[in-house]
């Protein structure tokens, strides 16, 4: 008995350390920088929570005009959002490619979540706010950032539009779902999800889309490809009958990750951040 309950214990303490280790993002490469693309680039670094350094590239159209922070997905970085950039720029908005932590150059922190994210974008946020060259701000999030984008919109923050790709519904039947955990005993997944919510210091209904985006009260586009093998269309669907105006694009064969099938739809995009953000101080 004595030693089952040192063992269990053992495990109960253990499991914030092997939690954060089993779902650290990948680290994937950064295959080039603005400058690649012909574009202007100047590389900064924004304060952060818990004393980080996140690292972004600020891409400038070379006047007042507002500015887009553009927030990529579990396991990306800013780089590979970058093939949107110079249309962006063309729209005649500056651009802010942001790294999350643990992502990309930005410094890493003891673990990353989607509220973390939020965190880093609010950051963004703030940066950009204090710019005399910035006239209003957008937001462009992907998966795990458009999440992030749709709970941080929904908290207040500040932008004037925002654009979610490839959004899920809701982390915890996302992570049920996919990966590692669809092939546990459903005891053991429900145990595992509810330390990962102590971990988040977050309940995952308290952070999911689907109960946030009804508190979203600036315009926001939701974006999904019918293809995509990582979050299934159905939760851009169900995501948009609970928006209070809908607004929706479904990108044929689009997947989760590649963006090539998503770029005949970004004048669409770029039209509605041209509707909702002003060029004037």
């Amino acid at each position: 008995m004595l030693i089952s309950a040192v063992v269990g214990a053992g495990m109960y303490l253990a499991t914030p350390f092997a939690l954060k280790r089993a779902f650290a993002p990948p680290q994937r490469e950064i295959p080039y920088t603005p400058k690649d693309l012909g574009l202007p680039e100047e590389e900064v670094w924004i304060d952060g929570p818990n004393g980080t350094r996140l690292h972004a590239w600020w891409v400038p159209v070379g006047h007042p005009a507002p500015a887009v922070i553009v927030l990529h997905g579990w396991g990306g970085n800013a780089s590979l959002m970058l093939p949107i950039a110079p249309h962006i720029q063309r729209a005649g908005f500056h651009a802010l490619f942001l790294d999350a932590r643990n992502h990309g150059l930005s410094e890493h922190d003891d673990f990353s979540s989607m509220p973390r994210f939020a965190e880093d974008l609010e950051a963004a946020f703030r940066w950009l706010h204090l710019r005399d060259d910035v006239t209003d701000i957008g937001v462009v999030g992907h998966s795990v950032g458009a999440g992030a984008a749709i709970l941080a919109a929904s908290r207040g923050l500040g932008v004037s539009a925002v654009v979610s790709v490839s959004a899920f519904a809701h982390p915890g039947e996302l992570m049920r779902s996919q990966g590692p955990l669809a092939k546990l005993p459903q005891p053991l997944r429900w145990w595992i999800l509810h330390q990962v919510e102590r971990m988040i210091g977050y309940r995952f209904d308290d952070i999911a889309p689907r109960n946030r985006i009804a508190d979203v009260e600036v315009p926001l586009l939701l974006v999904h490809g019918d293809a995509d093998p990582v979050v299934p269309v159905s939760d851009a669907y169900e995501l948009a009958e609970r928006m209070p105006e809908r607004r929706l694009i479904i990108v044929p064969g689009g997947g989760h990750s590649d963006l090539e099938p998503f770029q005949p739809y970004l004048p669409d995009v770029l039209e509605f951040l041209s509707e909702h953000l002003s060029a004037r101080v």
